[in-house]
């Protein structure tokens, strides 16, 4: 699976919806829909910063790795 995007999840556990993030972190919604749907094929790091900044967590709550399963 590789490098997994879990904004869902923060989300989730912040109690924020994609409309007040969007507005928060001035991204549009589009994007963040992208982001969260585990859609991007990258993310610059002023946008990491933004979204750490107004869901107040680390980098690592939101990116992380996951090992693919021999096959």
């Amino acid at each position: 699976m590789g490098i997994v995007i879990n904004l869902d999840v923060v989300m989730a556990q912040r109690k924020i919806g994609l409309t007040q993030l969007s507005k928060q972190v001035d991204i549009s919604m589009a994007n963040l829909s992208i982001l969260k749907n585990n859609k991007a094929k990258a993310i610059r790091f002023s946008t990491l910063e933004a979204l750490c900044q107004a869901l107040r967590c680390q980098p690592g709550d939101l990116i992380s790795f996951v090992e693919e399963a021999d096959t």
